[in-house]
């Protein structure tokens, strides 16, 4: 469940990233189309030459081939975010439009967990952890059998019961209620004692048994410990790449506020007669690309926030997701996703 969780969370953040890059592709496309505009009225007064036009329709071409790409990537995101979220398959979800009401997160200083105390969490909660250890539970269990399999055997056992001794004979007469009635007031009872004694002298095959149980539990043991370091690895992985996201996420930002300051400086000079069109064209491209490299620097640290809490085993409770819930097929607590604009959690029974 975990992971049918994880998957959905990253398609949908994919899907929030495809969005911004159609809508970053639109304003580039915009802008070469008002460039183009431009460069065709200087070109009416004899201000700007025919190859500047050009150089601007180029730009204007290469703008439409990105939003078509992104348009389609973002359909394909669509598709795939659909295929986690139905059971079969239904046209009216077919036909539906998905629409992401959550931004991608800006870092936080407080996105980023106490590596202690997160190494704790997953050693708690991660489901692999708690199977690992129940396993090694049911091999004690398994040993404890091997063992006294091993001693001998002894064995009490008794007898008290009550016979009916009534009948039609030349002794007795009397019926079946007669002898019932002596049978359940033991008016004849028979007892019985006894005890039975059994030991194998060098038993091999309990012993086997005994040494196989033992290193299947080292086995075991062995595994819980591997599971423990990849746990512990993973989460330091997590941690990691959340400081990597952040990092990356501040640098792609400055990248864009620079490239924008760059082409608007660029198109003051074009307006003066101190550059070209040209020039402005790489300036635009320069953008595009700079927000480009945002949005995939927002997306990874999206991913990066899914990714601990996966690693840190508190995925179901960091969504507000009730196991028995989702055991159920009801949901009795309309789960809530962790995000950064502190949004009120809906009260227990609230109209869904």
């Amino acid at each position: 469940m975990i992971a049918s969780v994880t998957a959905l969370e990253t398609a949908y953040w994919g899907l929030a990233a495809f969005q911004l890059n159609v809508q970053v592709a639109q304003d580039s496309l915009a802008a070469a189309k008002e460039l183009l505009d431009e460069n065709r009225k200087q070109e009416q007064i004899g201000t700007m030459s025919q190859l500047d036009v050009v150089t601007a329709e180029s730009q204007v071409a290469g703008s439409e081939r990105d939003l078509i790409i992104a348009q389609t990537n973002l359909e394909q995101q669509v598709t795939t975010l659909k295929q986690l979220i139905k059971k079969k398959d239904d046209p009216l979800v077919d036909a539906a439009t998905i629409v992401v009401t959550d931004r991608l997160p800006e870092p936080r200083d407080a996105d980023l967990p106490d590596l202690a105390k997160v190494l704790a969490s997953a050693q708690a909660n991660r489901p692999e952890l708690r199977e690992a250890q129940n396993n090694l539970r049911n091999q004690d269990i398994a040993i404890q059998f091997a063992r006294n399999d091993q001693l001998p055997n002894v064995a009490l056992f008794g007898l008290y019961a009550g016979s009916g001794l009534q009948g039609n004979t030349a002794t007795l007469t009397g019926g079946a209620a007669g002898s019932l009635s002596q049978t359940f007031s033991a008016a004849y009872p028979e007892t019985a004692v006894g005890m039975s004694f059994s030991a194998s002298i060098r038993n091999r095959s309990a012993q086997a048994d005994s040494t196989r149980a033992q290193l299947e539990r080292n086995q075991l043991l062995t595994g819980l410990q591997n599971t423990h370091n990849q746990v512990a690895t993973q989460v330091r992985q997590a941690r990691i790449a959340l400081i990597q996201g952040k990092a990356q996420v501040a640098a792609a930002q400055e990248a864009v506020r620079l490239a924008q300051v760059t082409l608007d400086g660029e198109r003051k000079k074009l307006e003066v007669g101190l550059s070209t069109s040209y020039n402005v064209v790489l300036r635009q491209r320069d953008l595009a690309t700079a927000q480009y490299a945002e949005v995939q620097a927002l997306g990874a640290y999206a991913n990066a926030l899914v990714a601990i809490d996966q690693a840190a085993g508190t995925t179901l409770d960091r969504n507000g997701i009730l196991l028995n819930d989702a055991l159920s097929g009801t949901v009795s607590d309309m789960p809530v996703p962790p995000l950064h604009f502190d949004a009120p959690r809906p009260p227990q029974g609230a109209p869904r």
